[in-house]
């Protein structure tokens, strides 16, 4: 009964212009802030874990900020799984880096995009896939409601959605041998078995090896790219990785992708998914860094 009234909500709130989401958001941020919330808590654990050089009046208001684009992104999603590609496309207030992403294309040995939990990710894959072939990795949300408007958004956008596991992986895999396009999300906490440990801001961080792999088994390009909050719609950047992430030796690979990541964050900070326990998995001996019910 709760998620489908929460269901009839995001519906609602998916035909509020643009301009009203963002700033409903907003407000929601404010409320986040005000009572204290869990993203509230642990976006302040983040953002002086990473960001030691900032004083304590310099994070609050990087906190706040943050509270206020979570707010922002949360609105303004179920829009875009709403509308059609056409509509997207005349949100788009500039395209930085697009050389980068058209010789990426070109590119006979596939494309893969790193796409940090930023701005807001949803519009790298709609926008991309417009463009190219792509095909996408797919996690059903854990509200089942949503899964069938999530999923139509994308594909009527043109991805091709494959599970998260072994068949998916060889899917991702056939699609960059053909030349294709992928999108992955590089700062997700992978199972033990899937990561390694990699310091992103100078703190270690269990991060995914699937990038580094199936860099090593296609030989594809690797572009990172975000999807930033602008007055009017989003803005959006490619860069190419560092040279290292193509490397043999996995550490080096898993290194160069979190500088990536680091380098996209710079350009907003305050637009980055801080609120996630992205350093919940510890290396053995350390303590934990989230307190019981944070």
């Amino acid at each position: 009964m709760k998620n489908n009234a929460l269901l009839f909500v995001l519906k609602i709130i998916a035909w509020l212009p643009l301009g009203v989401a963002r700033y409903l958001g907003a407000v929601l941020g404010h409320f986040l802030r005000l009572t204290n919330s869990r993203p509230y808590r642990v976006t302040q654990i983040n953002l002086a874990l990473c960001y030691p050089q900032l004083s304590a009046q310099e994070l609050d208001g990087l906190s706040r900020q943050r509270m206020s684009q979570l707010g922002q992104a949360f609105f303004e999603t179920p829009k875009l799984w709403r509308q059609s590609s056409q509509w997207l496309l005349s949100k788009i207030v500039s395209v930085e880096g697009s050389e980068h992403l058209q010789a990426a294309l070109d590119n006979p040995r596939g494309t893969i995009l790193l796409v940090p939990h930023q701005g807001n990710w949803e519009v790298i894959g709609l926008w991309v896939s417009t463009l190219t072939t792509m095909t996408s990795m797919y996690e059903p949300p854990k509200m089942a409601q949503l899964e069938h408007w999530i999923k139509s958004s994308r594909q009527r956008a043109g991805a091709t959605l494959v599970p998260t596991n072994v068949r998916g992986v060889a899917a991702l895999l056939k699609a960059l041998r053909r030349g294709e396009t992928t999108a992955i999300l590089p700062d997700q906490v992978p199972p033990a078995a899937s990561g390694d440990f990699s310091p992103i801001f100078g703190v270690p961080a269990q991060t995914m090896t699937l990038v580094h792999h199936l860099i090593q088994k296609s030989g594809s390009q690797v572009l990172l790219c975000t999807a930033l909050r602008a007055d009017g719609g989003w803005r959006l950047l490619f860069m190419p990785a560092a040279e290292a992430i193509n490397s043999a030796d996995q550490q080096t690979s898993l290194d160069a992708l979190n500088r990536g990541v680091e380098s996209i964050v710079a350009l907003a900070p305050s637009q980055y998914q801080w609120e996630y326990k992205r350093f919940k998995a510890r290396p053995e001996g350390l303590p934990s860094i989230y307190p019981k019910g944070s």
